[in-house]
């Protein structure tokens, strides 16, 4: 097959690039800018169908695997800048994928959508405006794709690892904190977790199925005492992690979310909320049964 993936410069993008690659598959890689590894230049918020069509011509499927920020702090209202940066460009992209003939998609999204349908109850749509848009774009991908374009949403938890100099956009704060002298405290819940490179591994099974589902993705489910434990090993270091206990953990987390409003700015997981996240276990249930030790020394020793 002849893959197209956008965000190919990415932590995740190049890992799928090189997996494919490994099974014998032809990748286009692109990017925003010009790099090592990159073979046409995009810049997906920027691209109309037309032009899209044209990059698309001879491909069987594309895989989107730009990343955003979710936590950036912008003015109100938050909801169009990542509208347009999640939701219509990818609607654009499968549009053209559609009229070209493409067979087979993936999109790289998030996990919260997995808890979304698991816990509507959480109102994680309502409340944070990340999730919103990533339901949406799962929707509208594939609204625009049509019934013969089978698109996987591969619902992504944190990810370790590297490509190059390329690593996890949240891995540097913790790490500071990993070899700083403040206090290593832990929300009670956890998260799961996955390496780039079983992202890539998965991203290549659905394309080759030509897989439409939503695939929640995870190597380990780890507290966040414990994945914050692995960081600090990682990093070379010896000192112990607490745990925080819920009332501090909502206490600082209202903080934050009213010092944004007076701000008048929001986040994409607004941190007025973001506690009843922090506190839960985001588990994902079966894993893939990969470790993750690898990934973790990958993203943060020698740092």
């Amino acid at each position: 097959m002849r893959i197209l993936v956008v965000g190919g410069s990415g932590l995740i993008g190049a890992h799928v690039a090189d997996v494919l690659r490994e099974r014998g598959h032809a990748v286009t890689a692109t990017a925003r800018t010009a790099q090592p590894g990159i073979d046409e230049l995009l810049d997906l918020g920027k691209a109309e169908v037309d032009g899209l069509r044209k990059l698309l011509a001879g491909h069987d499927g594309v895989v989107y695997a730009a990343r955003t920020d979710e936590q950036r702090a912008l003015r109100k209202p938050i909801y169009p800048v990542f509208r347009d940066d999640l939701v219509e460009p990818v609607a654009r992209l499968f549009s053209a994928a559609r009229l070209e003939g493409l067979t087979r998609g993936v999109v790289m999204g998030s996990y919260y959508t997995y808890y979304d349908r698991l816990h509507p109850q959480w109102r994680l749509t309502q409340r944070h405006t990340y999730i919103r848009c990533r339901v949406e774009q799962a929707q509208e991908a594939r609204a625009a794709a049509g019934a013969g374009l089978p698109v996987a949403v591969l619902e992504l938890p944190f990810v370790f690892g590297r490509a190059g100099d390329r690593l996890p956009n949240w891995s540097g704060p913790l790490e500071r904190w990993a070899r700083s002298r403040s206090p290593l405290l832990a929300p009670v819940g956890g998260s799961a977790a996955v390496s780039a490179r079983s992202v890539a591994v998965v991203a290549a099974d659905a394309l080759e199925q030509a897989s439409g589902e939503d695939i929640p993705v995870a190597d380990e489910n780890l507290t966040w005492d414990e994945m914050m434990a692995r960081i600090v090993a990682a990093v070379g270091r010896t000192r112990r992690v607490r745990r925080m206990p819920a009332a501090a953990v909502r206490a600082s987390t209202r903080l934050g979310g009213a010092l944004q409003a007076l701000g008048r700015k929001e986040s994409g997981v607004n941190p007025s909320h973001v506690a009843d996240l922090l506190l839960a276990e985001l588990f994902i249930s079966p894993t893939t049964g990969r470790l993750l030790g690898t990934a973790v020394e990958e993203t943060f020793a020698g740092g």
